[in-house]
């Protein structure tokens, strides 16, 4: 979907008369004409900068205590360098994936991201799924997005992903997943990595209220027995989001995941941990092939997506990269986002003699020095250069 500016026709006689759908129409076209002046992803994160306070800026870029599993995020990414291989004829190249079934045109999908979204915009997770689906690929809609489920699935003609956060006892997790059937979410993701929920420091010290509500307890309390329950309860294909070791995998396997999603919640819950793109090859060999896999963690760059395709993953989750996308431009930012991310795989799979993501293996990887310290924002050195109050 190219991103142009609205040319502003509506029908309706009283439309044009209505100060405030004047000024919601008003912010609709600024976000689609600074969307479509965006010609490169560094663009997009410096807007999203500027738009956000600085304590809305850190709850979506920081991650857990020292930002230590941030960093390695990126750092473990950053210490992998491309093979590249000329004179192949790469004057066609093949994008696309499939997940659970469906095509994709990139192997890139919206990961769910919680309330931060409705404060990077106030059409928050409805703003999220239109550019999305508009652009032809998988969202995943968080329980804690707003304005809610229902809002984001009858916003779009396409059914997306559920993500659930356990809040209560049984029967709200009956209640939350019939919801989620009933709006007509074609599968279920279950994040497992937040039994505890990590100390963030950076929200800590601004002091800005983003846990969401419910007792912790529930979610503390999950078993590998609750995955099968909830997969029977709504009847639709499980995906367990937060797999970090081999061993984990093939319980996911056995207990009926259809799934594996490999994730650190982008360095925002334990410390220390490991890069989600270090774990991805241990939990490709111990899936080994019962299942389709999933990775997201410093996602921020068309090579960062064919390194994880080429160490096994089916398609990689956006999240922080969604968010400043969001911030940035709204619902125009998402699609224009997503343009850009995919003429950046196309542009290196074609430097790399590649015309098809099936023709990428480990063997196109190989260990690197990384050119500098890995954060939030190093892969992308014209922000670095900006100076943000």
């Amino acid at each position: 979907m190219k991103i142009t500016a609205d040319n502003g026709k509506r029908s309706g006689a009283t439309q044009g008369n209505d100060p405030n759908q004047l000024s919601e129409r008003t912010r609709v076209d600024a976000k689609r004409t600074a969307a479509a002046s965006f010609a490169s992803l560094q663009e997009i994160v410096i807007a999203a900068r500027r738009n956000l306070s600085r304590p809305l800026w850190d709850t979506l870029s920081g991650g857990s205590d020292s930002e230590t599993t941030l960093r390695r995020n990126r750092l473990a990414l950053d210490g992998l360098a491309l093979r590249q291989r000329v004179l192949m004829n790469v004057s066609n190249i093949d994008t696309s994936t499939t997940l659970l079934g469906k095509k994709l045109p990139i192997p890139v999908f919206i990961a769910p991201v919680g309330n931060f979204l409705q404060l990077a915009d106030p059409q928050g997770v409805v703003a999220v799924a239109r550019g999305a689906t508009a652009y032809g690929t998988e969202v995943f809609v968080s329980t804690a997005a707003k304005p809610g489920i229902e809002e984001a699935a009858g916003a779009v003609d396409a059914r997306m992903i559920f993500q659930l956060y356990v809040r209560s006892d049984r029967k709200w997790i009956e209640d939350i997943l019939d919801r989620a059937k009933a709006a007509g979410y074609r599968a279920l993701c279950v994040t497992v990595d937040r039994a505890y929920y990590s100390r963030r420091e950076r929200d800590l010290i601004s002091r800005l209220p983003v846990r969401e509500g419910g007792d912790p307890k529930f979610q503390a309390s999950l078993t590998w027995d609750d995955m099968v329950w909830m997969k029977s309860r709504m009847g639709v294909p499980l995906i367990l989001k937060g797999i970090a070791t081999a061993e984990d995998a093939r319980l996911a396997v056995e207990y009926g995941a259809d799934v594996v999603y490999v994730s650190n919640h982008g360095g925002r819950q334990l410390d220390h941990a490991q890069a989600s793109i270090e774990v991805l090859p241990e939990v490709v060999a111990a899936v080994d092939g019962r299942a389709e896999v999933l990775v997201d963690g410093a996602i921020s760059r068309g090579t960062d997506v064919i390194k994880a395709i080429a160490l096994g993953a089916r398609a990689v989750g956006l999240g922080k990269l969604q968010g400043w996308a969001l911030a940035a431009a709204g619902e125009a930012g998402i699609v224009r986002m997503l343009e850009l991310i995919e003429v950046e795989i196309r542009t290196s799979l074609g430097l790399m003699g590649v015309t098809s993501l099936a023709q990428l293996n480990p063997t196109w990887v190989r260990p690197a020095q990384p050119v500098g310290p890995g954060s939030m924002t190093s892969a992308y050195p014209i922000f670095q250069e900006q100076r943000f109050a």
